[in-house]
């Protein structure tokens, strides 16, 4: 049955093709957007612990993590807490730095364990009190950057007191200022994005989290990277917008598979005919329709993951976010791309092997 439903799409070689092009379009696009997300979660978890922190504090009720707004006695009130060991303020600025807009920029107090956690890697800390930068490797690499240089950050200058490195893509890929310096320049005096804070020995992140929301009411803390994620607008709208492309492709894929195997049992209605004469059964000739539509449709997936690997690079540099964000590709994703492939074929497959079972060997074999 295999190699007769192989031998029958080689039959029609520009119909197959074509068909399970379209098949790859949609299911190269939901393979894109998967891996486009699984490479913001894991953005996301170094965002959860910038510092390598525990936790972070935000405003509750934002769109975005970095448009929260806390206020500076925050982070008192926070280290009265048991459950805390330490905990230090960032005002996050972004789009601050023109010649590399996904960069951000952490205010930090230079006292902070946010700061001390960063390895110099050339140069070295300012003194305090300094209205220096520090820059991260990922972002002096991309951008040319050295010790003793100057970088431009919301239009003004400040030189570079050093280069380090953290381990984590948000930081590595931005820059820091003093707390005072960034709120400042952004116009936010007395005001921070969020506290990052270290947990006491033994203490859950999710329990904490839950203790300081009821502590602190109007705070919302992120403990893990699907919360990160799920707090964001913008991972809401790629995730219904996956859901959107996974609900089109299996229509307009099923509708093209059905179109395709429906004229193809049409043109070959004597073929199916004979079959039914030398002792084929109808559900036997429908088997063999309904396969070559999930071979067509497999056809098409096959080419869809490719794309999709390809894709999901594309996408990155299409939206400007290659700075922090990469693609991840896993298993899983590819997994479900293929079973949407499959599931198109079902689909597309079901109305032609049906209408195989209500022909009659007779008017097949004439052509009518």
């Amino acid at each position: 049955m295999l190699n007769i439903v192989i031998t029958n799409l080689w039959r029609r070689p520009a119909r197959t093709v074509f068909t399970a092009a379209g098949i790859a379009v949609g299911v190269a696009m939901v393979v894109a957007l998967l891996a486009f997300t699984r490479g913001l979660q894991k953005t996301a978890a170094g965002f959860v612990h910038l510092g390598g922190s525990g936790l972070g504090v935000f405003q509750a009720n934002v769109s975005e993590p970095t448009t929260s707004l806390l206020p500076a006695s925050l982070v008192g009130r926070l280290q009265k807490l048991p459950l805390l060991t330490r905990a230090t303020p960032l005002l996050l600025v972004v789009e601050a730095i023109k010649a590399e807009p996904a960069a951000i920029v952490f205010g930090a107090e230079p006292s902070g364990f946010f700061t001390k956690s960063l390895v110099m890697v050339e140069g070295a800390q300012a003194p305090g009190g300094a209205r220096a930068a520090l820059v991260g490797d990922r972002l002096a690499a991309q951008l040319h950057l050295r010790a003793g240089g100057l970088v431009t950050i919301k239009g003004r200058s400040y030189p570079i007191a050093g280069i380090y490195h953290s381990g984590i893509y948000f930081e590595d890929a931005g820059a820091v200022l003093p707390l005072s310096v960034a709120q400042q320049l952004t116009g936010h005096p007395g005001e921070e994005t969020d506290v990052v804070v270290d947990l006491a020995a033994g203490v859950r992140a999710s329990s904490a989290g839950t203790a300081i929301e009821r502590a602190v009411p109007g705070t919302r803390v992120i403990t893990d990277p699907e919360q990160a994620l799920r707090v964001g607008a913008n991972a809401t709208l790629i995730s219904q917008a996956i859901l959107v492309i996974v609900v089109i492709a299996l229509i307009v894929g099923g509708l093209s598979v059905a179109n395709t195997m429906a004229m193809s049992v049409m043109e070959r209605r004597s073929e199916l005919g004979l079959l039914s004469t030398v002792g084929w059964s109808p559900a036997r000739i429908a088997v063999l329709i309904f396969g070559e539509g999930v071979g067509v449709s497999m056809v098409g997936a096959a080419g869809g993951l490719l794309l999709g690997v390809v894709g999901g690079r594309l996408l990155v540099g299409a939206l400007g976010v290659s700075a922090y964000v990469s693609p991840a590709i896993t298993a899983w994703g590819l997994g479900r791309g293929l079973l949407i492939g499959v599931a198109i074929g079902m689909l597309g497959g079901i109305y032609p092997a049906w209408r195989v079972t209500r022909m009659t060997p007779l008017r097949a074999l004439a052509g009518t």
